[in-house]
């Protein structure tokens, strides 16, 4: 059986009288990409935010390689190897892309007082970033401003900071947002291959994506889970087809 790496268990958040989650169970496996799709207003994002540690589940807990961890920060989740990265780009604009991945690299190497200004001097952390942009390709452009980076650099650059953290499950909030068609396929065929790295539970809207990659979806509507399976199961639904996905799928 392939190994469960992160799983809610029970999810459930209300904001008064708006149900945000409703017993939400899903898994990420080994190896995988598990793709979290809706219409907008589904819960999508309160979803991410329970799993990440921005939000706290009412019922329910999180778990991450067996181990309960609804209650540690978001931080404390990431050095526990959640690597997230953000629908609106989280990135130091202004700071290299070196010095953007060797910030990841601080936060992976604990103490939180450390000097910013001495983490660029420290080698193993320089080298940390060094080989986390090599992997995603950008260590040509270690030195430029991640303000000059195309919308797609940016993506990259976000996963090699995760990837700092050895990560042993990313999260990921629609990647493909903002990117064109030819953006698109070559995130695509980087993720693809990122998942033997680490498994990607991918919320993404762009279907030929989704479509591309996804070994499993699940489909979240008004809160609640209305069905989990293959790519051809989703796309054959007919709940699915009915509450999001049209003839058209």
């Amino acid at each position: 059986m392939t190994e469960t790496i992160l799983a809610t268990k029970g999810i459930t958040k209300n904001f008064g009288a708006l149900r945000a989650s409703h017993d939400i169970s899903i898994d990420l496996r080994a190896g995988e990409i598990h793709a979290i799709i809706g219409p907008n207003g589904a819960g999508k994002s309160t979803l991410i935010g329970q799993i990440c540690g921005s939000l706290t589940p009412d019922a329910g807990r999180v778990e991450l390689l067996g181990r309960d961890v609804t209650d540690l920060s978001t931080d404390q989740r990431a050095r526990a190897g959640l690597g997230r990265t953000f629908q609106i780009s989280a990135l130091a604009m202004e700071d290299t892309v070196l010095e953007n991945a060797t910030l990841g690299a601080l936060g992976a190497s604990g103490p939180p007082w450390r000097f910013w200004a001495s983490a660029l001097g420290d080698k193993s952390l320089r080298d940390k970033a060094e080989a986390a942009l090599e992997r995603v390709g950008l260590a040509e452009a270690r030195a430029k401003r991640c303000s000059d980076l195309s919308h797609g650099q940016r993506r990259q650059l976000e996963v090699a900071v995760a990837l700092t953290l050895n990560p042993k499950a990313f999260v990921m909030d629609e990647p493909m947002a903002g990117l064109g068609a030819a953006g698109s396929k070559e995130l695509t065929t980087f993720l693809d291959t990122l998942r033997h790295e680490a498994p990607i539970l991918l919320v993404e809207h762009d279907m030929d994506a989704v479509f591309a990659l996804a070994d499993r979806i699940s489909v979240l509507v008004y809160g609640e889970v209305i069905a989990t399976g293959t790519v051809d199961e989703i796309r054959n639904d007919p709940r699915v087809r009915e509450a999001y996905l049209g003839e058209s799928a």
